[in-house]
């Protein structure tokens, strides 16, 4: 029994040397054969190990690529300092009276009040009395505006520039100060054309607003609050044909019709300034801001002020199409209030004298229906209507008179100066 063991232990012992000593040939010779292989036999056995092992292998660090990558302020800080040299603030001066504060005893001599009174008053005793003591130049109100061309025309709003009496000028980027002489004032839109005697200057390129899309971003530039030069303000595009009611002109209330509306800020001072995409181009003139509301501002499209600025450049003045009415436009709320026969339209509700309207017979009351062809209505008003036409071109209106429809032929006039 102990034999048959022993037999077997040597047996399982004879075999497992007989396999390591194989082994340990077969290694040395494959090394000695890599090592007086031929230099292309020697590459194929690497490469086989390279296929097997790649771990073993160091791989060459891959360098990132960086790519430039342009940011949002990025550009805003590029368009602003391309755009601020153009940028400007207008300054209204008069000339004022100066008022001059002094004191007067008015009992001093007076000896009827000695009589009842004695001396008990006190000499010092005064009240304050006021004299005029000449005129001086004074500032009366300031705004923004921005250069459109390199000869030194100069876009505004109209109300900053709507005193007459007043004397105005342009202070520039670089703190230099010119004349600025008013060209034309628009008699629709917020708008007036100003010229500067100041050699080649920098301007703000022109952009469409008729491709302007809610959301997208918008920088305004402006002498926010009238004290505080070239301010910068960026929002975006928040709503677009908007209709807001003006106030703070000396006109009185003023209707703004397909305005821009923006969260950028507007305020009194930076009225007049642009309000720029992120091309640095103009796609609105800043023209009001929401009383009682934050980061609610108004702008005129530019391509209302495109017209304005060839006209003046061409004729010397904004010419406009003229029917000489004043009317409101029909909604259901004014047609149930007045009772009218239709919902659209435009109800007139005063002629001018010597106007084509009154040659025409119309009266107030009278709704005009169409005007060449094309229906009134809130969306489509009878003045964005007339807008499309020019002085001298004849229009065919359809006017509801007395509950009848008649269809009249008008040649459109130029607007007068003096409306």
């Amino acid at each position: 029994m102990d034999i048959d063991k022993l037999t077997k232990t040597q047996f399982v012992l004879l075999i497992l040397l007989v396999s390591f000593m194989t082994s340990l040939a077969t290694a040395i010779i494959t090394a000695t054969l890599v090592k007086q292989a031929p230099p292309l036999f020697t590459q194929s056995i690497t490469k086989v190990i390279e296929k097997i092992k790649p771990e073993e292998r160091e791989k060459p660090a891959v360098s990132p690529v960086n790519p430039i990558i342009i940011t949002q302020e990025d550009l805003i800080v590029k368009l602003v300092s391309e755009t601020s040299p153009a940028v400007v603030s207008i300054i209204a001066t008069k000339d004022l009276p100066v008022i001059e504060r002094y004191f007067i005893n008015p009992f001093e001599n007076d000896e009827l009040f000695k009589r009842f009174f004695g001396e008990g008053l006190s000499p010092d005793f005064k009240i304050p009395q006021y004299r005029q003591k000449g005129t001086e130049l004074q500032q009366v109100s300031s705004g923004t505006g921005f250069f459109v061309s390199s000869d030194g025309f100069l876009l505004t709003n109209r109300h900053v520039v709507e005193d007459k009496e007043a004397s105005y000028s342009v202070v520039m980027n670089d703190g230099r100060k010119f004349e600025a002489k008013v060209l034309a004032r628009d008699p629709f839109y917020d708008i007036a054309i100003l010229k500067v005697e100041a050699g080649r200057v920098s301007f703000v390129k022109l952009g469409d607003s008729n491709k302007l899309k809610i959301g997208q971003t918008a920088v305004a530039i402006g002498n926010a609050l009238g004290e505080f030069q070239n301010t910068v303000s960026a929002g975006v595009i928040s709503g677009l044909r908007r209709t807001v009611i003006a106030t703070g002109s000396a006109k009185g209330p003023e209707i703004l019709q397909d305005v821009i509306q923006t969260d950028a800020a507007i305020n009194p001072g930076n009225s007049g300034g642009p309000l720029l995409d992120l091309n640095g181009r103009a796609i609105g003139l800043n023209v009001a801001t929401a009383r009682g509301a934050e980061n609610i501002g108004f702008s005129l499209p530019i391509n209302l002020a495109k017209k304005a600025i060839e006209d003046v450049k061409t004729l010397g003045k904004i010419s406009y199409p003229f029917l000489g009415v004043r009317y409101a436009i029909i909604t259901p709320e004014l047609q149930k209030e007045k009772n009218l026969p239709v919902d659209y339209g435009a109800l007139v509700s005063e002629v001018i004298d010597k106007s084509p309207a009154k040659e025409l017979g119309l009266k107030k009351e009278d709704i005009i229906l169409e005007f060449s062809g094309e229906k009134i209505n809130k969306e489509n008003s009878l003045a964005k209507l007339i807008a499309k036409k020019k002085v001298g071109d004849m229009v065919n209106l359809k006017v509801l008179q007395a509950g009848k429809e008649a269809v009249l032929k008008a040649t459109l006039a130029e607007v007068p100066e003096n409306l």
